[in-house]
């Protein structure tokens, strides 16, 4: 049988698969039910074999008839702590105060349907295929830190992942060598001031005027201290401090998100910062506290693998394929693709004229399904092209 024929054929399977995952969502490190479900999935199909690298994770090994490389398929599978907010679908979350609003639930969807079909095409497969549902992507260190420290990964020649996304129409694949996400690190500063009566800050040691002070600081090293052609982001995201309006406080806190590219550059922004602070609280007089805590690497597309799944998705899609530029946000992917040659790209799931507009991470997030069948004949046709 013609295997795309067999990609439209898995995908009522597919849509269902993934409406009875949004409907059960769990969040990062207690998805239980979840890779219990996949894994009852898989075991209906032939020629796999079944293993857990962790708790809540589960790899899945298609091994071919015909000799080749072992390419990785990742999905991950976690949810939100979000309550959903949408009142026109029949599937939404059972859960109270969690939800799939990112994807996750297509995600592994899409790989289950990519398995199905490459498991009934031994023959046609050279090498070896490693299907990966991976727990933890939104909340650091990440699941796929985790499942590469087990060591079961150091052999793969190559690793796709894919992303469902509603910045992009459905229908459309964006693609891009080089960068594609950040590193997304976070810190938290306490500063150690001295209080006092609100009407003679002269005797006190004001932890919030030195807050501000740093906040300000802290965006000349974006605009002064690195290239306006290198990304940054710096944002303070939380200011506490204080808890009457005569009082002037003992302390305040500081904390936010920090998005690089280069790891030169995140190690420079981490060194300033700690400068900036330690160099204005010791102007007003205060101590402090400043942690820094990496979070996931920036996802590094490897060119020339890059290219032949660029290839790939142009012969499949056309001139629905488009290069899509550099996204600050963070994916733990970047844990696959340090050290095995990867390639991550975006499948597009907006449709506006079904409420399918929604960013990530919004109460009324959904995708629009009919992405779906896109999204597993890429891993299916990159599975089977990249492994000869």
């Amino acid at each position: 049988m013609d295997m795309n024929k067999q990609i439209e054929e898995v995908l009522p399977d597919v849509i269902q698969w993934r409406r009875t995952m949004h409907q059960h969502p769990e969040v990062s490190f207690e998805e239980h039910w979840t890779s219990q479900y996949i894994e009852d999935e898989l075991r209906q199909m032939d020629n796999i074999e079944l293993s857990r690298p962790t708790k809540t994770s589960v790899l899945g090994i298609i091994k071919g008839k015909k000799p080749g490389k072992r390419i990785g398929l990742r999905a991950d599978i976690d949810a939100l702590p979000i309550q959903e907010e949408r009142d026109d679908l029949d599937f939404t979350s059972t859960k109270d105060g969690v939800m799939h609003a990112c994807g996750h639930d297509g995600h592994a969807a899409m790989l289950l349907g990519a398995a199905r079909v490459l498991s009934q095409n031994v023959d046609a497969i050279s090498g070896e295929i490693y299907l990966i549902f991976q727990h933890a992507e939104e909340v650091p260190p990440g699941g796929a830190q985790e499942m590469v420290a087990t060591g079961l990964f150091n052999d793969l020649n190559f690793v796709y992942g894919q992303h469902l996304f509603t910045p992009i129409p459905t229908g459309k694949i964006g693609i891009t060598k080089g960068p594609i996400t950040s590193n997304s690190d976070t810190f938290d500063l306490l500063i150690k001031g001295s209080g006092g009566h609100a009407s003679q800050p002269e005797d006190s040691v004001d932890p919030i005027i030195i807050g501000t002070q740093i906040i300000n600081q802290f965006q000349t090293i974006v605009s002064r201290m690195t290239s306006p052609l290198d990304s940054v982001v710096i944002s303070t995201t939380q200011f506490h401090a204080g808890s009457a309006t005569n009082i002037i406080p003992d302390t305040a806190t500081l904390q936010g998100s920090i998005r690089t590219v280069q790891q030169e550059t995140r190690e420079l922004v981490k060194e300033k910062m700690e400068k900036a602070a330690a160099s204005i609280c010791d102007f007003y007089g205060a101590d402090y506290e400043f942690n820094f805590q990496y979070g996931y690497d920036a996802v590094i597309n490897n060119e020339e693998k890059t290219d032949s799944v660029i290839d790939i998705a142009t012969k499949l899609f056309g001139d629905r394929v488009f290069n899509y530029p550099l996204t600050m946000g963070g994916e733990d992917f970047g844990a696959f693709s340090k050290v095995i040659p990867g390639t991550f790209i975006f499948i597009g799931a907006r449709n506006e004229e079904k409420s399918y507009d929604y960013a990530h991470h919004h109460p009324k997030f959904a995708i629009d399904e009919d992405s779906l069948i896109d999204g597993v004949s890429m891993m299916v046709h990159v599975a089977l092209e990249m492994g000869k």
